[in-house]
């Protein structure tokens, strides 16, 4: 659908971590439908800033649905009602004339509010740090050719490799678990060659970790399935508390 609409927004104004926050009302009168829901933001803030008001705080890069700097809630939902896509790939032409979106941002406690609809994501990378990785001196690249992969297997580490660390699991999960974003990190690891050594470490040091930053546990309710902009399957779960059980090689 084509044309304009005009749209109510209601977002999560909070200037500091440990300020008040509150609710503010704004009206986009006639946009384009074919802006996506950040570019409204950009709008809007472009009304505040000629106002002489403090513009809306959002995160942001790419804007491709690839890098997940953004993210926050819209009427509840992670990344707003479409599935399987990113809050700076939703479109008006999603909503209706007349709506009402009420943004608000991560609310978890292992992501601390900086502002508005930003929030400290650092926890995220603190699970990386602890074993995302492989530290093996492989030396010099190795040919492409010389270890082979069967097909189905390279496809279902990509499956989990496209996590994007956006977030919107541990927002949407009623005990703000990280358990789909470490199960992912550890997939797509540890189905290849490359990914076999430390990886009973890898699991269990992620796994740590994860209840040291103040994430909550799994109790498969199956939001963090429901709201990932990649789909990535919430079996993996369960594939990492096995992973984690397993001896080292």
């Amino acid at each position: 659908m084509s044309g304009t609409l005009s749209l109510n927004l209601r977002i999560w104004r909070q200037a500091s971590p440990d300020g008040p926050g509150a609710y503010g009302s704004y009206r986009l009168e006639q946009i384009s439908r074919d802006l996506s829901l950040l570019e409204a933001l950009d709008v809007l803030n472009e009304q505040l800033i000629g106002a002489g008001e403090r513009p809306v705080t959002f995160e942001h890069d790419c804007r491709e649905g690839i890098c997940g700097s953004c993210g926050f809630l819209v009427n509840g939902q992670a990344h707003g009602p479409q599935r399987a896509t990113t809050v700076c790939q939703l479109y008006l032409r999603q909503f209706q004339d007349g709506d009402t979106l009420v943004l608000d941002p991560w609310r978890a406690k292992a992501f601390p509010l900086i502002q508005d609809l930003a929030v400290d994501r650092a926890s995220l990378d603190s699970l990386i740090g602890a074993g995302g990785y492989c530290s093996v001196n492989t030396g010099n690249a190795p040919e492409a050719n010389g270890t082979l992969i069967g097909k189905e297997q390279a496809a279902s580490a990509f499956d989990t490799a496209t996590c994007i660390g956006c977030g919107a699991c541990v927002a949407s999960c009623r005990n703000a678990s990280a358990s789909l974003f470490v199960a992912a990190k550890l997939a797509h690891l540890a189905q290849l060659p490359q990914g076999q050594p430390e990886r009973s470490h890898r699991a269990r040091a992620m796994q740590a970790e994860m209840e040291q930053q103040g994430f909550g546990s799994c109790s498969n309710n199956l939001e963090c399935e429901a709201v990932c902009p990649k789909q990535i399957s919430a079996d993996w779960i369960s594939w990492m508390h096995r992973e984690g059980r397993r001896d080292p090689a």
